[in-house]
This record gives C-alpha cells, structure tokens and sequence, in this order.
C-alpha cells in the first residue's frame, strides 16, 4: 500500500522512497544531512511487500474469502493453506506500508514546506486515485456486472453499466492511497498547528544520537495497540464494509494509524538503522511464540467471535495480531538492512515501478482470473501458476504505463 513511487504506494508520502533526502532552503528547518546514503533496504523492502500484495490478492481469488473482483471459491481443502496465507499477510503488510509511509513524510514536508507538500500529495496521491477509478476500475467490474445484469435480465430488470458502475463505487485496493491522503493531511495539520507541542514528530532529526526504542517500550506499544484493537471492533467488527470509501478492513484502523505515527517517529529518531541484530531476532520469534499460542484458539473458536463484539475471543485475536505485526516488522527491518541493503539493476527496476504495479495489479489479476477460467486444478495448484503468471506481468504492465508521457512523474 513516495515522488518516485508506493505502494509505491507505501512510500507514496515522500519524494525519493528509498533515500534520505539532502536538504533544501525551506520555510522548516532540513531533515537530514547532505549525502546520506540511499536506504536501500527500505526500497527493497517495498518491493517485497508490493509483491505480497499481488499475491495476497491472487490467493483470495482461489481460496473462501471473496473479497475481490474475480473469485473461484475452492473446492478442495487447499483453499484453507490460501486462507491462512491472507490471515497472515492482513496482520502486518499493510500497517508496515503505512509505517514505510509515515517514515518518509517528515523529509518530504522539510524539503517542501506546507503548501507545495500538500499540493505534491494531492498531485501523488489524487491523480493515481482518480486514475483507478475512472480507468482501471470499470475494466475490473465487467465480470460481476455482467453477473448481475444476467440476474436482473431472468426478471425483466435492465441494467446499463452506469448504473452499476456507481452503484458499486468504491476505492478498490487504492483505499491505501485514500488513507494516506488523509494521514498526510492530517500530519500537515499537526505541523502547522501543533509542532511546538508534539515535538517527536515535527523535530528535524539528526539532533540527537540515534536510537532504538527499549523494549519495555516496545512492550507497551504493543499491549496498547491490542487493547485499542479490541475497543475499536467493539464498534467495527472485523469484516465490515464501508461503501462508497471501500474500505475493506475498517477493523486495522488503529494499527495503520498508530503504524503510520511510529514511521514518522522512526524518521526522527532513527530507529531503524538502530536496532540491533539480536531485535531482529527477538522479533521473529515472539511472533512465532504468539503465532503457536494462537493456534488452539483460533481453531476451536468461531469465526464470528474472533471478529469482534467484546468478545474474549476477540480480546486474544487482537493481541496475536498485534504482537505478531510489531515482531515481524522489527525481524524484517533487521533482516533487510543487513542481508538486504543492495541493488542491482534488476532491483532498481522492480522499484521504480512498484506503485504502477499497485495501481494496476486488480486488472492483471482479473484477465488472468478469467484466462484461465476453463482450469479445472487444486486451489493451490490453480494458486500458484496464476502467481508465477501474474508477477513477471505485473511489472512489464506497470512498466508500460509509465513510459506514458509524464506518467513518471506521477508514479
């Protein structure tokens, strides 16, 4: 879910997603030093996310959740390994491309100031929005009109496209974009309103020493994240839908606001280039730890106490999501910045076009989905040719619409 690319879209809140800016004349005082080098794992962890996101949404296509445009619900056991597969990735990957996101919005501000910023998000953000739903979207949602209009037509009801079109608006995938444009706006208030008070978030860093958050700290952001969790789908249980908006997960609020503050603390205090190996380690094992001991409640509970209503289910779904999120973005933070903090240029080039790929992956997704229509295969099996398919094409599509004239500019 940055100038030069997102999800890019999750580092679609600054002007170079992988670097940190050299500063220039603003109304703000600069954030970073000149010739700081280009934090490479960051951008390669960008790319990786970016592709989970195409495969998390191939494997909704084939398991039993549908919640996307084209679906063959399984009808085979495999379909469960893909819904666990989703389970997984909706505990942490978006609320770590927020955090990405908020992690590069100081430097972009502290380079712009107020105004051209929050023109830049609008340009950045808004023209990709409006491009998905105004082009992307329609190519998308001809299967389920054409669905529906055969319904409608049994009874002698018309349906013109139009009609259906805006009857089933929403964002899509690029809800994302539509969040971050609100945090952004949100974090542009703080600065002009408040940054005398909150100073951990409108501070230029690089004034202290960096370093890592300690682990009662840690500790307690994560016990409060679960606890906010549980309140909050008291009131919004998992799988709930917000219509027009298209948010698909209302339910993760607090953890990709909360995520999104946490990048921008990051940036300040330099958090990640900080923590220590043995973090890392730490965090992929608590979430493992977390993980086994969610197991026999989450396969002995039903599915709609673990959603929500202030149920104890809920209470335990909470803290395994949260514990599990905060301990894989440590793990994967450490892990990319030392074994991944390279790039050739195969990897540039998955970079540059990452957010393209985000834009346009639903239409990839749903050709391909129909293409193979006739398949008669496992799951799994159905599963994991589309995704061989789908990610080389992901990239040569994203590829081409930005060597649209002036489309690099946007994505």
């Amino acid at each position: 879910m940055t100038d030069d690319g997102l999800y890019r879209t999750a580092v679609k809140a600054a002007p170079e997603p992988a670097s940190m800016p050299a500063p220039e004349p603003t109304p703000e005082p600069t954030a970073e030093k000149p010739g700081r080098p280009r934090l490479l794992y960051i951008d390669n962890l960008r790319i990786a996310l970016t592709a989970l996101v195409v495969l998390h949404h191939t494997a909704v296509t084939y398991g039993n959740i549908p919640a996307w445009y084209y679906t063959e619900p399984a009808k085979d056991g495999s379909g469960l390994f893909l819904d666990v597969f989703v389970t997984f990735n909706q505990a942490f990957f978006m609320g770590f491309f927020f955090m990405i996101a908020g992690y590069f919005t100081p430097a972009s501000y502290d380079r712009k100031g107020a105004r051209p910023f929050f023109r830049d998000r609008l340009k950045r953000l808004g023209i990709p929005l409006l491009a998905f739903l105004l082009l992307i979207r329609p190519l998308t949602g001809f299967g389920g009109y054409a669905d529906m209009r055969a319904t409608l037509a049994e009874r002698g009801e018309p349906l013109p496209y139009w009609a259906y079109y805006v009857g089933s608006w929403d964002a899509g995938p690029m809800w994302f974009v539509e969040v971050l444009l609100v945090f952004a706006v949100l974090y542009l208030l703080v600065r002009r309103l408040g940054a005398r008070r909150l100073p951990g978030l409108a501070a230029p860093a690089g004034r202290a020493t960096a370093r890592a958050p300690r682990p009662l700290a840690i500790v307690a952001f994560t016990l409060a994240l679960a606890l906010a969790t549980y309140l909050w789908r008291c009131l919004v249980p998992g799988g709930t839908y917000i219509p027009v908006l298209g948010l698909p997960t209302p339910s993760f609020l607090p953890q990709y606001a909360s995520f999104f503050v946490l990048g921008v603390l990051a940036h300040r205090r330099g958090w990640p280039q900080a923590l220590s190996r043995a973090a890392g380690r730490v965090g992929f094992a608590v979430a493992t730890a977390a993980t086994l001991a969610y197991l026999p409640v989450v396969l002995t509970a039903k599915e709609s106490t673990l959603g929500g209503h202030g149920t104890w289910q809920s209470l335990v779904a909470a803290a395994w999501e949260s514990t599990f999120a905060v301990g894989l973005v440590l793990g994967l933070t450490v892990l990319f910045r030392e074994r991944l903090n390279r790039q050739g240029p195969a990897a540039g080039f998955l970079s540059r076009h990452a957010f393209a790929v985000y834009l346009t992956h639903a239409a990839v997704l749903v050709g391909l989905g129909y293409a193979f229509r006739w398949l008669h295969a496992p799951a799994v099996a159905k599963f994991a040719l589309v995704a061989a398919l789908a990610l080389p094409l992901c990239w040569a599509v994203a590829y081409a619409v930005r060597s649209l004239p002036r489309a690099d500019r946007v994505l």
